[in-house]
């Protein structure tokens, strides 16, 4: 168990009227420590209740204090912690001035050593300081004060208890946010730029990640510079989310950039990406969009491996689907892609997108892609505004699957490049 360090002065009747006495019976006799396991599997059950440290200290405090009585409050080490009590529960003035608590943050000569700190003179208080320690490591200090006797040692050990339980949750929530910051990292390293189409061609994306803090799943946009003023515009989506996902994602992006840099048609690029990753048993299968721009010719040439067709919407806000010939998964080494070819005029817009726009749980798929036409784009609409009218209406931001959409538009002959 953790060492204790409890401080207190001569027991005051006046004090123990004030905190420590109910109908004449001193604080001792009435304690609220747990009766039983049942009991004290419930209390525990009520500290450590999600990841968030400040959530595990406050219901940690609360517990406390209702059991005891008095006040109840932590006092962290690490982060910027460590210079004013947090999570207080119960009368914040029972507590002792924090440099007297200070002692108890500094390491003890072995883990279950007590440690006794001085008492003010003409200080009464009972106060009683429990580390909070888990694997080796204190995180800071539960402390608790009420203006009575010392606690007794059931509430002693009742006060420990509490503190290892909090401290284990406390070290899994750090631990936590440290793996959290790592992904984060990797991931905002995995999370490349498209590339830059050519200046014939205006480009808009969005991409958002399901869950609050994933940066980057396994869907992704790209666009590719070719020979001859042509673009290839690409949107993929890995099977699964999160980290697992996007490391797959980015190795089918990277093979991807480099087949399109040979300038082969899309069908010929999804066959060899196929091949590549249905070489690689550990692979995840992933559905991918490609759409090769010709500003020259007003052409775009489509090729899909299992995924949803793209919208054009043309300079009056009316979209209609383009409809691809339908080839299996990246991955599954099968092949069988084929190519169809639209007249591009400028003015249209084509928009590629990833299932998690459109999807919804137990809605045939056609009445979702029949929502997103219907949708009413403002005439003479850009890409941007189009994906602002897309990721508004489509309430896209509570989306059950990685979202990423891709609009782009053929310039004007005589449109200046900005």
């Amino acid at each position: 168990m953790s060492a204790v360090v409890d401080w207190f002065h001569p027991f005051r009747q006046s004090t123990v009227a004030a905190v420590g006495v109910e109908d004449g019976v001193p604080a001792p006799e009435r304690t609220r420590v747990p009766a039983g396991p049942a009991e004290l599997r419930a209390v525990a059950a009520g500290i450590g209740t999600t990841l968030d440290e400040d959530t595990t200290c406050a219901e940690l405090t609360r517990a406390a204090a209702a059991r005891l009585g008095g006040a109840a409050a932590v006092l962290r080490r690490g982060r910027e912690a460590g210079t004013a009590y947090e999570a207080v529960s119960g009368d914040r003035d029972l507590l002792p001035e924090i440099r007297r608590v200070a002692a108890a943050l500094r390491p003890a000569a072995g883990p279950d050593e007590d440690r006794w700190v001085a008492p003010e003179p003409g200080d009464d208080r009972a106060a009683l300081c429990v580390p909070l320690t888990a694997g080796g490591h204190c995180h800071g200090v539960l402390v608790c004060a009420r203006g009575a006797e010392p606690y007794p040692p059931p509430e002693t050990e009742f006060l420990r208890f509490l503190a290892e339980c909090a401290a284990s949750h406390i070290r899994h929530a750090r631990e936590h946010d440290a793996l959290s910051g790592v992904i984060g990292k990797l991931q905002r390293a995995l999370l490349a730029e498209p590339g830059r189409p050519h200046p014939n061609l205006d480009v808009a994306i969005r991409y958002l990640p399901v869950g609050n803090s994933t940066l980057v799943g396994g869907d992704w946009c790209e666009t590719v510079r070719l020979h001859f003023g042509r673009t290839l515009l690409v949107v993929g989506d890995v099977m699964g989310h999160g980290l697992e996902a996007a490391v797959d994602m980015t190795a089918y992006r990277s093979a991807l950039r480099y087949i399109a840099s040979a300038d082969l048609p899309p069908h010929r690029v999804l066959r060899q990406l196929d091949d590549m990753a249905a070489e690689e048993p550990d692979r995840r299968p992933a559905t991918c969009l490609l759409a090769q721009v010709d500003p020259n010719r007003g052409m775009v040439t489509l090729a899909g491996a299992g995924h949803l067709p793209p919208l054009v919407i043309d300079p009056q806000g009316r979209a209609t689907r383009l409809p691809v010939p339908v080839g299996p998964p990246l991955g599954t080494g099968f092949g069988g892609y084929e190519p169809a070819t639209y007249r591009l005029a400028p003015g249209q817009t084509l928009v590629l997108f990833t299932d998690g726009l459109v999807e919804r749980r137990g809605e045939d798929i056609d009445r979702s892609l029949d929502r997103l036409a219907g949708l009413g784009f403002g005439a003479a609409a850009g890409p941007e505004e189009i994906l602002d009218t897309v990721v508004g209406r489509l309430d896209v931001r509570r989306a059950e699957d990685d979202v990423a959409v891709l609009a782009a538009r053929l310039r004007p002959r005589s449109s200046p490049v900005g």
